[in-house]
């Protein structure tokens, strides 16, 4: 029988990557604990799970450290008074062990091993082993499937009252964040739902998020969520907030540590988030290209295949768009300067060909499976409504909602006071733009985080230039940033220009 002992709580005001509890050493010595046990908080009919440490100076006898953040979550005040036991092997180890040799789980298994996983009873170790067996035993599609529905029903979930449609990028191509800006008030601007949730950036310069920020609160709650969608049927929104299929967030966490980004927990990701907020319709975007996350045609009909599957087994519609990714979309990559971008695309009803185009084509994809247009003609409405302007102010409802100033101008937007604008070297055409090296360089300057920070594109590949013409301007609010960054654009050469002449020999 495990004892349960009781603490007094002081909280302590550090941020721990999961739920933690620090006791003194001779009393975790006497519950069987030692560090990075599991122990279980209770505090009258409530309970939770976190990892215990141990120290013999910062705690005193009888007395045990939280983190302030799992205090108020907790309810608790400075000395209060909680149990605490030691937790025992869960009965979802021997499905996780199951995984680890590559056998078959069932529905019920994953639903115990994930809630376990959200509850905080596996720590890091465990949590990566489950991720990385996923590389060299794959889940099958009714699996996979069945993870997706465990990560949804560990979390909050959201029903609206009408079909809810949404569109979402795998990312990895800079620049790509602003599309959404474009598409959610094209799309909502028809009559249709799109309460669209997104990601702030990991390893990108700048997520929809990020970029929706500069413009609008989207750190907002499922309520205010459910009311901004009902007024204006679109949001754009930050889905950290909302406790959307938890388990994602403890992946994605352990996934950055790790550099790996298993192709079948990418897809749980997305789905899960979806569906969690009602989707029932999605459009997916697959960029492909070099520097790109999907850099082969066959690789991207690959992953398209493994969504197309799980829509019918998950009970949701699903419309791929494999889309050219091997270069920047728009002119911009950064948080304000994609902001900008999309907010005078709208004002002007023109901008990039490549952001109005992919803007145009995956909004005309959703209204062609909502019915609102006949196949292949979804793109031509889109247009419509763009160049109407009915986009635009659909999209200072969104700003308004959202607590932004619908009515703020793109030169008003406030991007990076420290530049350095990249002149040609020679006449010629530009013939490459390296993607991988955008993201470095963008990142350096201090994006996302430094929301002014990024990199306008002057020209793009294709345009003819003279001797002298500026290819690019970097923009940062930090000096020693942009020397960083000029360091990288001297080493990584992220746009070239070519002339006729490639060599002379001898």
């Amino acid at each position: 029988m495990q004892t349960t002992r009781t603490f007094r709580v002081k909280s302590i005001d550090v941020k721990f990557t999961q739920a933690t509890i620090i006791l003194n050493e001779e009393d975790a010595l006497q519950l069987g604990i030692g560090n990075g046990s599991i122990v279980l908080i209770t505090i009258g009919n409530k309970q939770h799970t976190a990892i215990a440490l141990t120290s013999k100076t910062i705690t005193e006898r009888g007395e045990c450290i939280l983190p302030v953040e799992l205090v108020y979550k907790l309810g608790l005040s400075d000395g209060d008074i909680v149990g605490v036991k030691p937790v025992g092997l869960p009965s979802s180890f021997s499905a996780l062990k199951k995984r680890l040799k590559g056998e078959k789980l069932t529905e019920v298994e994953f639903m115990g091993l994930i809630r376990d996983i959200v509850n905080g009873i596996y720590g890091e170790a465990e949590i990566a082993a489950f991720l990385v067996s996923q590389l060299y035993n794959p889940l099958t599609d009714q699996e996979l499937s069945y993870l997706v529905k465990a990560m949804v029903e560990t979390g909050v979930k959201v029903k609206f009252e009408e079909t809810t449609y949404d569109v979402h990028s795998i990312g990895g191509v800079p620049g790509n964040s602003k599309v959404a800006l474009l598409t959610v008030p094209i799309v909502a601007a028809a009559g249709l739902l799109i309460p669209k949730t997104s990601s702030r950036a990991i390893t990108s310069p700048a997520g929809t998020a990020d970029t929706m920020e500069v413009l609008a609160r989207v750190d907002l709650t499922v309520d205010e969520i459910v009311e901004i969608a009902r007024k204006t049927k679109g949001t754009l929104a930050w889905g950290g907030r909302l406790n959307l299929a938890p388990a994602d967030d403890i992946f994605v966490n352990i996934e950055r540590k790790l550099a790996i980004d298993p192709e079948q927990q990418m897809v749980a990701s997305i789905l899960s988030k979806k569906l969690a907020m009602g989707v029932e319709k999605l459009v997916i975007d697959i960029p492909v290209g070099r520097g790109a996350k999907v850099q082969d045609l066959s690789k991207a009909e690959e992953l398209a295949s493994i969504f197309i599957r799980q829509g019918s087994l998950l009970n949701i519609s699903i419309k791929v768009a494999i889309t050219y990714g091997g270069q920047p979309i728009g002119t911009s990559v950064g948080p304000a300067l994609e902001a900008r971008e999309a907010l005078k695309a709208h004002v002007e009803k023109r901008g990039s060909k490549s952001l109005i185009d992919k803007a145009l084509m995956l909004a005309g994809l959703i209204l062609e499976m909502s019915g609102k247009a006949q196949p292949g003609a979804g793109v031509e409405i889109a247009r419509e409504i763009f160049l109407s302007g009915r986009a635009y102010e659909k999209f200072k409802e969104i700003i308004a909602a959202q607590g932004g100033n619908p009515e703020i101008k793109p030169e008003e937007v406030p991007v990076g006071r420290y530049t350095y604008t990249l002149k040609s070297p020679i006449e010629g055409a530009v013939t490459h733009i390296d993607n991988t090296a955008v993201n470095l360089i963008a990142r350096a300057l201090g994006a996302p985080f430094d929301k002014g920070a990024g990199v306008e594109f002057h020209a793009k590949i294709g345009y003819r230039v003279a001797k002298g013409d500026p290819l690019l301007t970097l923009y940062s609010n930090s000096e020693a940033r942009l020397d960083e960054a000029l360091a990288l654009l001297s080493e990584l050469k992220p746009i070239v220009v070519e002339g006729m002449l490639i060599k002379t020999i001898p």
